[in-house]
């Protein structure tokens, strides 16, 4: 019998991985694809030459992550750290600019300049207490309160329709809202008003820096670490039930709840299960990758020094977006996620070409190819944007949930972003990575903290089983 087995090579399966075999386990590490990632994978998606992310393309919460930081990421994989992180175009050539540096910010912001100082600078100003709050589960007493009820009470300003209170133009509430939607849930709400603090505040403190040659990278150097720890890495192997694993003294999933719901069997308390089972997934997600003749012709030209940009509008246009995806639609106009890597990034596509990384959200198990939806939202800030694809590849939510089983329905959260499913990341526990089967444990983004790669999930699950060893 070995120490530990991980299922699921994704960065949390990773992360745990590498803290079991760093303390000096006899660990394997066992994947369904032929390599490991999970969301953490770069591919030749529309052309040769073309670099495309397949999921996670900008990685904010891993430069401020505690994982990673003890891992020493950026000593391991070359970061571009942009001057600025995010940008968000407004009609008529208008665009707000979320600079690193806050007061650059502020002051392109006019009169909303202040205001957006005194939102974001006390959260800037401690990050790491901030990071501390919501980078673990919520169900404990926190080390900083008074940091706490700075963000809380932020977090209910903009969770409510208390949220229009705060700015005079349309510039700096559209940034705030494009940021809160990467949660893709409704709006305003406290999980998309937090989660959009969060974002926002770590632009403006590491950064959203991204991986030079994209995010495969860091998958590569944990799976490295872990190797040269003494791990092994089995892939092309899919695991169904314990039988297909070594018999080992703990076992962590970085997978659905779902499949430990399959994977544990009877073995789970009822109750247990049925919780599992009763988990709530978010939307999906329907992706679309281009390879470009050239720049994207952005009618403001300093949206092009952005690497991430936003796309949707107002704040009142992209609330109404989301909200209509929430409620089961697929509006005209959604809202965007882009990204644009090779802008700063020349190892991503051929030299005078680019790639362009796109997503909207969609219904769970939507069929819907979004190519022409994301081509025509980016034409409307980037006329003749049309005119520079060389090659698309889609992928509708359903090949998301094929590609990786975890994004059950295209949902590549880990389960829906609301306050009650935080509290409830699987089930309401102190220790919500622990099962009640004894040595069985559960790692994914359905766990405390949550989505994003930075490996957290998976390192408190493995800092739990190695208690098992002491």
């Amino acid at each position: 019998m070995i120490d530990a087995v991980v299922v699921g090579a994704g960065p949390n399966g990773l992360a745990a991985a590498v803290t079991l075999a760093r303390a000096g386990l006899d660990v394997q590490l066992v994947e369904r694809a032929s390599a490991v990632g999970g969301g953490l994978r770069t591919a030749e998606l529309t052309l040769p030459g073309f670099r495309h992310d397949v999921c996670s393309a900008v990685h904010p919460t891993a430069l401020a992550s505690p994982f990673f930081r003890e891992f020493g990421l950026t000593d391991r994989v070359p970061f571009i750290i942009p001057d600025v992180s995010y940008a968000h175009p407004l009609d008529g050539g208008r665009a707000g600019l979320a600079y690193r540096d806050l007061e650059r910010t502020v002051d392109g912001l006019g009169r909303d300049g202040p205001a957006w100082r005194r939102l974001f600078w006390p959260l800037v100003d401690e990050i790491e207490r901030v990071v501390d709050f919501t980078g673990t589960q919520l169900l404990r007493v926190p080390r900083h309160p008074l940091t706490v009820f700075d963000y809380g009470r932020r977090v209910l300003e903009q969770g409510s329709p208390a949220w229009e209170a705060r700015f005079r133009g349309d510039v700096a509430p559209a940034m705030l809202t494009g940021v809160a939607a990467h949660t893709n849930g409704r709006m305003p709400s406290l999980a998309t008003a937090g989660a959009g603090l969060l974002l926002g505040a770590h632009a403006h403190a590491a950064g959203w820096g991204f991986p030079v040659g994209g995010s495969q990278l860091i998958a590569d150097a944990l799976a490295d670490d872990f190797r040269a720890h003494g791990g092994r890495i089995l892939v092309d192997h899919d695991v169904r039930s314990p039988g297909d694993v070594e018999p080992a003294r703990v076992t962590l999933l970085d997978t659905s709840p779902e499949f430990l719901a399959a994977f544990a069997g009877d073995r789970l308390p009822q109750r247990y299960r049925r919780r599992l089972l009763g988990f709530t997934r978010g939307n999906g997600v329907a992706k679309v990758d281009f390879a470009l003749d050239g720049p994207v012709p952005w009618s403001n030209p300093e949206v092009a020094l952005a690497p991430t940009v936003h796309l949707g509008g107002t704040r009142a246009e992209i609330a109404d977006a989301e909200n209509t995806v929430a409620r089961g639609g697929v509006p005209d106009a959604p809202y965007v996620l882009v990204t644009q890597p090779s802008i700063l990034d020349e190892t991503r596509a051929p030299a005078g070409k680019q790639v362009l990384w796109a997503y909207i959200h969609v219904p769970l198990n939507s069929a819907l190819d979004a190519t022409e939806l994301v081509t025509r939202q980016v034409e409307r800030f980037a006329p003749g944007f049309r005119d520079t694809i060389l090659a698309s590849a889609g992928m509708t939510a359903l090949d998301v949930a094929a590609y990786n089983p975890n994004n059950i329905g295209g949902d590549i959260l880990g389960g829906a972003v609301t306050v009650s499913q935080l509290l409830r990341r699987p089930t309401l526990s102190s220790r919500p990575w622990e099962t009640p089967v004894d040595g069985l444990y559960l790692c994914s983004a359905s766990t405390p903290p949550g989505p994003a790669v930075h490996g957290m999930n998976g390192w408190y699950a493995a800092q739990l089983a190695l208690k098992r060893f002491a």
